[in-house]
Protein backbone atom coordinates (compact mmCIF):
# COMPACT_ATOMS: atom_id res chain seq x y z
CA UNK A 1 0.00 0.00 0.00
CA UNK A 2 0.99 3.48 -0.47
CA UNK A 3 2.22 6.40 2.45
CA UNK A 4 -0.22 8.63 0.52
CA UNK A 5 -3.32 7.68 2.66
CA UNK A 6 -6.32 9.50 2.26
CA UNK A 7 -7.87 10.74 5.57
CA UNK A 8 -11.70 11.89 5.87
CA UNK A 9 -12.95 13.22 8.98
CA UNK A 10 -16.95 12.64 8.40
CA UNK A 11 -17.92 15.82 10.79
CA UNK A 12 -21.86 14.97 12.15
CA UNK A 13 -23.69 18.09 12.13
CA UNK A 14 -26.15 17.25 15.32
CA UNK A 15 -26.28 15.55 18.42
CA UNK A 16 -27.89 12.61 17.74
CA UNK A 17 -27.14 11.39 14.17
CA UNK A 18 -25.97 7.66 14.11
CA UNK A 19 -22.46 7.13 13.66
CA UNK A 20 -23.65 3.41 12.85
CA UNK A 21 -25.48 4.47 10.10
CA UNK A 22 -23.02 6.71 8.36
CA UNK A 23 -20.42 4.15 9.03
CA UNK A 24 -22.80 1.31 7.15
CA UNK A 25 -23.30 4.21 4.13
CA UNK A 26 -19.50 4.60 3.70
CA UNK A 27 -18.80 0.78 3.82
CA UNK A 28 -21.38 0.30 1.57
CA UNK A 29 -20.31 2.83 -1.23
CA UNK A 30 -16.62 1.74 -0.49
CA UNK A 31 -17.71 -2.04 -1.30
CA UNK A 32 -19.70 -0.61 -4.00
CA UNK A 33 -16.27 1.06 -5.23
CA UNK A 34 -14.71 -2.20 -5.14
CA UNK A 35 -12.78 -1.60 -1.55
CA UNK A 36 -11.81 -4.16 1.20
CA UNK A 37 -13.47 -2.58 4.00
CA UNK A 38 -12.28 -2.65 7.68
CA UNK A 39 -14.89 -1.18 10.46
CA UNK A 40 -12.92 -0.28 13.92
CA UNK A 41 -15.03 -0.04 17.19
CA UNK A 42 -14.11 0.31 20.41
CA UNK A 43 -15.05 -2.58 21.71
CA UNK A 44 -17.04 -5.54 21.64
CA UNK A 45 -20.23 -4.17 22.63
CA UNK A 46 -19.95 -1.17 19.84
CA UNK A 47 -19.27 -3.84 17.21
CA UNK A 48 -22.10 -5.98 18.16
CA UNK A 49 -24.63 -3.15 17.84
CA UNK A 50 -22.97 -2.15 14.74
CA UNK A 51 -23.06 -5.41 13.19
CA UNK A 52 -27.02 -5.51 14.19
CA UNK A 53 -26.86 -2.01 12.17
CA UNK A 54 -25.21 -3.40 9.13
CA UNK A 55 -28.17 -6.45 8.95
CA UNK A 56 -30.77 -3.69 8.40
CA UNK A 57 -29.38 -0.27 7.19
CA UNK A 58 -29.72 0.38 4.46
CA UNK A 59 -33.54 -0.81 3.97
CA UNK A 60 -33.88 -2.97 1.23
CA UNK A 61 -29.98 -3.57 0.62
CA UNK A 62 -27.71 -6.21 1.85
CA UNK A 63 -24.17 -5.52 2.93
CA UNK A 64 -22.16 -8.61 3.44
CA UNK A 65 -20.00 -8.17 6.62
CA UNK A 66 -18.49 -10.41 9.35
CA UNK A 67 -16.86 -9.84 12.76
CA UNK A 68 -13.61 -10.68 13.08
CA UNK A 69 -10.66 -11.64 10.95
CA UNK A 70 -11.79 -12.82 7.82
CA UNK A 71 -10.37 -13.10 4.34
CA UNK A 72 -11.30 -11.20 1.40
CA UNK A 73 -14.39 -13.03 0.42
CA UNK A 74 -16.21 -10.98 2.74
CA UNK A 75 -15.91 -7.46 1.65
CA UNK A 76 -16.60 -5.73 5.49
CA UNK A 77 -15.41 -6.80 8.65
CA UNK A 78 -16.21 -5.22 11.89
CA UNK A 79 -12.73 -5.78 14.38
CA UNK A 80 -12.31 -4.01 17.85
CA UNK A 81 -9.70 -1.99 18.55
CA UNK A 82 -6.59 -3.56 19.09
CA UNK A 83 -7.53 -6.95 17.44
CA UNK A 84 -5.76 -6.01 14.33
CA UNK A 85 -6.97 -4.87 10.88
CA UNK A 86 -7.24 -7.77 8.23
CA UNK A 87 -4.28 -7.88 5.99
CA UNK A 88 -5.79 -7.15 2.31
CA UNK A 89 -8.01 -4.39 3.47
CA UNK A 90 -7.31 -1.15 2.07
CA UNK A 91 -10.22 1.39 3.26
CA UNK A 92 -10.76 1.86 7.47
CA UNK A 93 -13.68 3.61 8.85
CA UNK A 94 -12.37 4.07 12.82
CA UNK A 95 -15.33 4.44 15.45
CA UNK A 96 -12.44 4.71 17.60
CA UNK A 97 -11.36 7.35 20.11
CA UNK A 98 -8.21 6.38 18.93
CA UNK A 99 -5.83 6.99 15.61
CA UNK A 100 -5.22 4.74 13.54
CA UNK A 101 -1.83 3.00 13.89
CA UNK A 102 0.18 3.23 11.02
CA UNK A 103 -1.99 4.72 8.39
CA UNK A 104 -0.03 4.90 5.53
CA UNK A 105 -0.76 0.86 5.45
CA UNK A 106 -4.07 1.78 3.69
CA UNK A 107 -5.39 3.94 0.62
CA UNK A 108 -8.56 5.50 2.40
CA UNK A 109 -8.68 6.01 6.07
CA UNK A 110 -12.53 7.23 7.19
CA UNK A 111 -13.03 9.26 10.55
CA UNK A 112 -16.58 9.59 12.12
CA UNK A 113 -17.05 12.66 14.35
CA UNK A 114 -19.90 12.33 16.60
CA UNK A 115 -22.26 15.12 16.78
CA UNK A 116 -22.07 15.71 20.31
CA UNK A 117 -19.41 18.15 21.82
CA UNK A 118 -17.77 16.83 24.48
CA UNK A 119 -17.38 13.61 22.11
CA UNK A 120 -15.46 15.62 19.80
CA UNK A 121 -12.35 15.83 21.47
CA UNK A 122 -11.18 12.78 20.39
CA UNK A 123 -11.46 13.35 17.22
CA UNK A 124 -9.54 16.76 17.25
CA UNK A 125 -6.47 15.12 18.71
CA UNK A 126 -6.91 12.15 15.82
CA UNK A 127 -6.92 14.78 13.17
CA UNK A 128 -3.71 16.47 15.26
CA UNK A 129 -1.93 13.07 15.03
CA UNK A 130 -2.63 12.55 11.23
CA UNK A 131 -1.27 15.70 10.42
CA UNK A 132 1.98 15.26 12.38
CA UNK A 133 2.99 12.37 10.75
CA UNK A 134 2.26 14.42 7.44
CA UNK A 135 -1.10 13.18 6.24
CA UNK A 136 -3.79 16.38 5.19
CA UNK A 137 -7.32 15.58 6.27
CA UNK A 138 -9.80 16.66 4.66
CA UNK A 139 -13.26 17.02 6.28
CA UNK A 140 -16.85 16.78 5.27
CA UNK A 141 -19.76 18.01 7.08
CA UNK A 142 -23.09 15.98 7.05
CA UNK A 143 -26.60 16.98 7.83
CA UNK A 144 -25.87 20.48 7.86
Amino acid sequence: MSDACQVDFYVLAHPGQSVERLACRLAMMAWEQGHLVAVLTAGEDDAAALDEVMWDFPAGRFLPHTRGQSGPEVPVCIETYGAGIPAGRDLVINLTDHAVPDPGRFQRLLEIVPGEEQKRLSSRQKFREYRAIGLEPVSHKIGK
